[in-house]
């Protein structure tokens, strides 16, 4: 693969999000901090994956590479 993936670190923050449905009787307070945190969270490893991209993604080690992988899958399963 030759071509370097490039994540929209906004859009996929509020991807997150949007996957982040309020549960029953959830506080608006705790909601908005988990919202909060999901964010940010969500920005940095976005932003992350992407300067790990430019410095030459294809030669970073595989264990870097998959926990990068496994961070983005496990933040869509929350």
């Amino acid at each position: 693969m030759n071509q370097k993936i490039i994540i929209d670190p906004q859009q996929f923050a509020l991807a997150v999000l949007a996957a982040n449905t309020k549960r029953d009787k959830e506080e608006n307070k705790v909601y908005l901090k988990q919202q909060l945190t999901l964010y940010l969270e969500a920005l940095l490893l976005a932003q992350n994956f992407n300067s790990l991209e430019e410095t030459q993604f294809d030669i970073a080690k595989t264990k870097q590479r998959n926990e990068i992988l496994n961070k983005i899958i496990e933040r869509r399963y929350i």
